[in-house]
């Protein structure tokens, strides 16, 4: 259980790592308005050439934004822009490259039917204008990719790589050629710890070698491992700038949010129910390695491990979204034999997909169209579609789950990641499960919207229903689950529960070969 407790801030700070040495990056009064909305205002930030500058806040705050300003992907409305000295406007995001500033998207923005070389180097290939050297292209992107610790290899189709390689990729294309301003947004989201790692020396290598960066993350102890200086924005409103140096992961919480977090997570539950869900030697995809696990009412579950470890592709498999066979599976003591997500969700098992933009929500749809998509037969029973019921349940959705949005109208790409996770939450929801999965509930979520979500797990199975949570991140499996197994190269190799679920024995379990740690229980 971890306590944020109320803390003076310091003093903004006016100096960079260097005062000596000129901002190589500078904006004064920045803002930016889409009608009569105002996402962002009176921002005056600083660049230092060799400074990590990190840049928190909420969801909705005006992160993305203010990089999209800085970046050339989008103009501002007020406020001026500064280069070495020099006003700039950027018409557009390759105008800002070719001056030496480059955006890292949170998004995966590449071509997935290229390979990683293509996507390296498209729109600047190497070689004489009739042709393209591949071996050339192939020999540099090796090169980049093993700085940034990379396994993809240059001829890989980018679809066919895992998501955190994906992002790896993308991070490559950034770092091809020396730049002045380096942006990163949310650059570690989906990256297990040893490619986190990677990175972090990569932000280091950049800084010491004359680059600016700014480094946008919700995860706060990257925020204190890395930055020089912090830059805090709430609401579109930019609170300050302040030195990194003795600046705590609490006091940067409660700047974030202005308001106490009391506690992050809820207490635990000590009293689960019947079991509901019963797995018995589960394979995916033809694997010789088999899971076994049970999911109990009134409880939350925890599955962790490392990236690659088969987490998500255990429940992939369980939910028929890839091959797998089973000794035995029972729910409720009922054998289930057809699995598919709608036969799933009939009985009332729904999984919340990991990759929510992706494969989780309808981006160009409204909001009303994506949270009834899955329970269309009771908002639309009949044969005709209620427009009426769907904006009734969308109204529900945005009080119980506090979906803040400036309009009902609002497609599902236009809110903030931890809103659209909100959304999805409520989506799964209306169709009344019993069991229900989750696979990275919070990630790239701010630290706010995480005790939200927390809160709604916790309401959930306190009603009763079950609660699978897959995470990456151990202090979450720690404080949030009172159940946690580990798994390793498909199989699930231990079980924690109570005060054996601490950080040190999932780690241990997840990484050692070794089976002196607990074993799991069938």
């Amino acid at each position: 259980m971890t306590r944020l407790s109320i803390i003076h801030a310091a003093e903004p700070s006016s100096s960079a790592t260097d005062p000596g040495l000129p901002p190589v990056l500078e904006v004064q009064g920045l803002g930016k308005t889409y009608g009569a909305i105002t996402v962002l205002s009176g921002v005056d930030l600083s660049l230092q050439p060799g400074e990590v500058h990190a840049v928190i806040g909420e969801n909705g705050a005006g992160k993305s934004t203010l990089m999209k300003l800085l970046s050339g992907h989008v103009a501002p409305t007020v406020g001026q822009i500064r280069l070495e000295g020099a006003p700039v406007s950027f018409p557009d995001a390759a105008t800002a490259e070719q001056a030496g500033i480059v955006l890292v998207h949170q998004e995966i923005l590449l071509a997935d039917d290229l390979t990683v070389a293509e996507n390296l180097f498209l729109g600047r290939e190497i070689g004489p204008w009739w042709t393209v050297s591949d071996r050339q292209m192939d020999a540099r992107t090796r090169e980049v990719l093993a700085r940034i610790g990379s396994v993809a290899r240059p001829r890989d189709l980018v679809r066919d790589l895992p998501l955190a390689q994906r992002q790896l990729v993308q991070i490559a294309r950034a770092l091809l050629d020396p730049r002045k301003v380096v942006i990163f947004d949310e650059p570690t989201a989906v990256l297990a710890h040893d490619e986190v790692a990677a990175l972090l020396a990569i932000v280091r290598q950049l800084r010491d070698a004359g680059a600016a960066v700014l480094y946008i993350s919700h995860r706060l102890d990257e925020v204190e491992a890395l930055a020089d200086r912090i830059t805090v924005l709430r609401d579109g409103q930019m609170i300050g700038t302040f030195p990194a140096a003795g600046m705590s992961q609490r006091r940067m919480a409660e700047l974030m949010v202005g308001r106490r977090l009391d506690m992050l997570y809820p207490p635990k539950r000590t009293d689960p129910g019947e079991t509901l869900l019963e797995i018995e030697a589960l394979s995916v995809e033809h694997g010789r390695q088999e899971a076994s696990l049970t999911i109990r009412a009134g409880e939350v579950l925890g599955i962790g491990g490392m990236i690659g470890a088969g987490r998500t592709e255990l429940i992939e498999g369980l939910m028929g979204l890839r091959p797998a066979t089973a000794r035995r599976i029972a729910l409720r003591g009922e054998d289930v034999s057809k699995r598919s997500v709608k036969a799933w969700q009939k009985r009332g098992v729904v999984y919340l997909t990991e990759d929510r933009k992706g494969k989780g929500l309808l981006l160009g749809s409204d909001l009303a169209q994506n949270l009834t998509l899955a329970a269309l037969t009771e908002t639309h029973p009949g044969v005709m579609l209620h427009p009426g019921r769907e904006t009734r349940a969308l109204e529900g959705a945005v009080s119980e789950y506090d979906i803040r949005v400036r309009s009902l109208r609002l497609t599902a790409g236009q809110l903030s990641g931890g809103n659209q996770q909100k959304l999805l939450l409520a989506k799964i929801m209306l169709t009344d499960p019993a069991v229900v999965i989750i696979d990275e509930p919070t990630r790239g979520i701010d630290i706010g919207n995480k005790s939200q979500i927390y809160d709604f797990i916790d309401k959930l199975v306190r009603d009763g229903r079950a609660c699978v949570v897959i995470s990456s991140e151990m202090s979450e499996l720690v404080g949030l689950a009172d159940r946690v197994l580990v798994m390793r190269a498909g199989r699930v190799v231990a079980e924690f529960a109570g005060d054996q679920i601490t950080e040190e024995n999932v780690v241990y379990a997840a990484t050692s070969s070794r089976q002196d740690h607990q074993e799991a229980a069938p």
